[in-house]
């Protein structure tokens, strides 16, 4: 029998298609060129090779691969993959996003997490990051799905720290509470961009639905790092981006990133302008004013980007803190 959608998660699929269908019509705008600040090493490595090699081999998918990540061969160089749970088909159509949209109809994949586990014990790491698809289609979001890949790993690799990056379980009671009471060491969720290009940048989400999820990660346990990032280049202002770090800050988000948003497809939404990097640190700098732990603004950061040394980083600012506020 064929598998149906909720009407609820059909819904959220059509109404986002229809709400960017404009957006994606513009297909025919010109094209702005990329300035010289704008580099990525190719993808020619041997590491690069077998980490995709590896990731084949145990049916994993990547963020990296599917969302065309620009730092892609500089990364898994390294054998630093971000995988991406619950498949590759997502049940929201946002403007930006590369990755696939669709109906899963419901299928997760049982091996998953003993297949992320065996990933991150191969490529010895020290922290890892999982994210995921939406999954509107599930009762809970999928947050189930992240609950048992931090268990799988903490059994297979206790020593190493988990960061997640998760969807907003939109419409989905006791999903969030699950996935904080598992404990990882870092919890993201991204803004994505300023709340008034939502209907077009985001239109399946909602600005303070997700503000107040992260605020939720920090009411129950305060000892999870929180973080979250935007983009710029997508038409927003300063102000309104000074306001999105006096919002997060107001939820005691530790971890700020902001990268330059890239057309991944002339489908998808133009870039309205490349920032230039010298507003890249003044942005850092006015984030590090109000009072945020850990502080990435360059025109190729993106949430998992150096992850593993920035959560060392964190740690060590956190402990710092701490130290201060006990004198």
């Amino acid at each position: 029998m064929k598998a149906c959608l909720p009407l609820t998660a059909r819904h959220s699929i059509y109404s986002a298609m229809s709400e960017i269908k404009n957006i994606r019509d513009d297909s025919e705008r010109p094209l702005l060129r990329k300035p010289p600040w704008i580099r990525a090493k190719a993808p020619v490595s041997k590491e690069f090779a077998e980490t995709r090699r590896m990731m084949r081999e145990l049916n994993l998918n990547t963020v990296c691969e599917e969302a065309a990540c620009p730092n892609i061969g500089e990364c898994w160089e390294k054998k630093h993959a971000t995988v991406m749970i619950l498949g590759d088909t997502c049940t929201r159509a946002c403007a930006f996003c590369n990755i696939k949209t669709g109906a899963p109809g419901g299928v997760i994949d049982p091996l998953e997490p003993e297949h992320v586990a065996t990933a991150c014990g191969a490529m010895g790491l020290e922290h890892i990051v999982i994210t995921s698809v939406d999954r509107d289609d599930l009762d809970d979001g999928g947050a189930m799905q992240f609950v048992r890949v931090i268990e799988a790993l903490r059994k297979a690799a206790p020593d190493t720290t988990i960061e997640i990056l998760t969807p907003d379980f939109r419409n989905k009671p006791g999903a969030l509470e699950i996935v904080i009471d598992a404990k990882p060491d870092v919890f993201n969720h991204n803004l994505e961009t300023v709340p008034r290009l939502y209907p077009t940048i985001r239109p399946g989400a909602r600005y303070f639905h997700s503000l107040r999820l992260l605020d939720k990660v920090k009411d129950r346990d305060p000892t999870i790092f929180t973080k979250s990032g935007i983009m710029v280049g997508l038409g927003e202002e300063k102000g309104e981006v000074h306001q999105v770090m006096d919002d997060m800050r107001s939820s005691d988000i530790d971890f700020l990133t902001i990268g330059q948003y890239l057309q991944p497809t002339r489908r998808h939404v133009a870039v309205d302008r490349y920032v230039h990097p010298d507003e890249f640190a003044a942005y850092e700098k006015m984030a590090r004013g109000k009072g945020f732990l850990m502080v990435s603004a360059t025109p190729l950061t993106r949430s998992s980007y150096h992850a593993g040394e920035d959560f060392a980083k964190l740690r060590a600012a956190r402990a710092a803190k701490q130290a201060s506020e006990t004198k």
